[in-house]
């Protein structure tokens, strides 16, 4: 009569921290990053009445009697399954599809979230809501990143890329094959000993190409270089540069390149310019050193259709200004700067564990390492963790019906354990009245 009572004390108890949980979860049904709680319950100890009995040569076993003393909570759990990613447009909004968490520090202790809701503090550091500092990887002054150890990450604007000189082009496309040769040396437009007028290039141009481009000084300076190519057998070019000469241009040769009957280039395609900034920009007195370039034309073809011959890469940027960034599905952080270079900047870091559901939740949307999370395992998106969406936040994983449902449970419950506490309290004023 009385462990019935305690048992139903017991149950009310039960069911109120079920419904604890529940009202957390709604509570949080909004709140980004949130993972809602669970309540699982089970039996106390039983009180033995009558042990079991083994069967006997004429009687078979008995089993156990057994009381129960009313329920307990077993666990409440922590359940980390994916909540839909709400696209946000905000660049610092990021969402984690798949597994892991981002890491956070206050310069003391380090806290893992799922909340991508980021910021920028007034020296560009990135950080959560509350200041604490995001964790990532850096990146030195050429956007080399470094692995070995963790840090802030900081986005300052104003930033900026220093001007490096152009020292490598290379080439694609195609030189037209054509009977139009200028066969021997007396013939050539293109010659070191003639100057070249407009009128002379444009001949020349018609059994040949050229291609013009921008190459960068030290000092950041730009300057116009544009390289020919004159055809001067069937199989072979010869291909030279064009240097400025009052109104007209000087013709510099950096040798001929040789193709085989398939049209592809044969030999070596690799050539060195040396020269003066000044000598590409006429009246250029700068201190910029002297450019040497390797230009490539080892890709390029020799078919029948148009000549198509273009420059497929040029390195070399001008000084360059910070002016926005954006952030890859891997987590990197690419600077995009005025002189169109885009360079990064860091790389966020992730962290999964080996049991994420036993990570103590330290409020704030963030969690803490426990005695049975495991260590953090750190690494970056896509490789062992889940991948980044920019723009995007991860919602509450709370589902309002399920939650509903659960709660009419839990009030069903506590209801039918406060009738067995009213049910044996009536009992017990009829033992009490047995006296009258």
């Amino acid at each position: 009569m009385l462990r019935s009572m305690y048992s139903g004390i017991s149950g009310l108890k039960n069911f109120q921290t079920k419904l604890d949980v529940i009202g957390n979860n709604i509570a949080n049904v909004n709140t980004y990053g949130f993972k809602k709680g669970r309540t699982t319950f089970k039996d106390m100890v039983s009180q033995q009445i009558q042990g079991a009995s083994s069967p006997q040569m004429n009687r078979g076993g008995t089993n156990p009697k057994q009381v129960g003393l009313g329920s307990q909570v077993s666990t409440i759990d922590t359940i980390h399954t994916q909540g839909s990613l709400q696209t946000t447009g905000r660049s610092l909004d990021l969402g984690i599809s798949g597994d892991g968490f981002f890491i956070v520090n206050d310069g003391s202790l380090s806290y893992y979230t799922r909340a991508g809701n980021f910021y920028l503090d007034q020296n560009g550091n990135l950080v959560n809501a509350d200041g604490l500092y995001v964790q990532g990887y850096a990146a030195n002054a050429v956007g080399d990143i470094d692995y070995s150890q963790l840090s802030n990450l900081r986005i300052a604007a104003g930033t900026t890329i220093a001007p490096n000189a152009t020292t490598n082009i290379s080439f694609k496309g195609n030189l037209r094959d054509s009977t139009e040769i200028a066969d021997n040396t007396n013939n050539r437009l293109f010659d070191p000993n003639t100057p070249i007028d407009e009128d002379a290039l444009k001949e020349g141009l018609k059994s040949g190409a050229m291609m013009s481009m921008k190459v960068v000084d030290s000092l950041g300076n730009t300057h116009d270089l544009q390289i020919v190519a004159q055809k001067i057998s069937s199989t072979e070019w010869q291909l030279g540069y064009l240097l400025p000469d009052g109104d007209n241009y000087s013709f510099n040769q950096l040798g001929n390149i040789q193709f085989d009957d398939d049209g592809r280039v044969t030999g070596n395609a690799s050539f060195q310019i040396n020269l003066q900034p000044g000598q590409l920009t006429q009246g250029y007195n700068g201190n910029a050193q002297d450019l040497t370039i390797t230009v490539d034309f080892s890709t390029i073809t020799q078919y029948g259709s148009g000549s198509t011959i273009d420059v497929d890469t040029i390195d070399g940027n001008t000084e360059g200004f910070l002016e926005g960034f954006n952030i890859s599905a891997a987590g990197e952080i690419f600077g995009v700067y005025t002189n169109g270079n885009v360079q990064r900047l860091g790389q966020i870091a992730l962290a999964n564990f080996n049991n994420p559901e036993g990570l103590t939740k330290s409020g704030d949307n963030l969690y803490q390492v426990s005695n049975n999370s495991g260590v953090p395992n750190i690494g970056i998106a896509g490789q062992d963790m889940g991948i980044i969406n920019g723009g995007s936040l991860e919602m509450s994983n709370v589902d309002l019906s399920e939650e509903f449902t659960e709660m009419i449970v839990a009030q069903r419950g506590f209801q039918a354990n406060t009738r067995i506490i009213t049910t044996s309290d009536e009992i017990l004023q009829e033992l009490v009245n047995l006296k009258r």
